[in-house]
């Protein structure tokens, strides 16, 4: 796991489409924005959890980007 620290305002890059934006600090809750390709799902993981979960789906171990794939379609 790669660990960045971020203020207010600023932002990180996955590869060259998908930002990442902390909007703002409320004292223990962050607020993120994600810019990405509408191609790629964007879920809040426990979110993505239950889906996988409805669709009996196994979560530890699996290729997790061929699941987000199939999530989309």
């Amino acid at each position: 796991m790669l660990v960045l620290t971020r203020k207010s305002n600023q932002s990180i890059m996955i590869g060259d489409e998908i930002e990442i934006s902390v909007l703002s600090i409320m004292g223990e809750k962050v607020r993120i924005g994600i810019q990405a390709p509408r191609e790629i799902p964007v879920f809040r993981k426990e979110v993505y959890l239950e889906i996988q979960a409805e669709r009996g789906q196994v979560t530890a171990g699996g290729d997790v980007e061929a699941e987000l794939r199939k999530l989309s379609t």
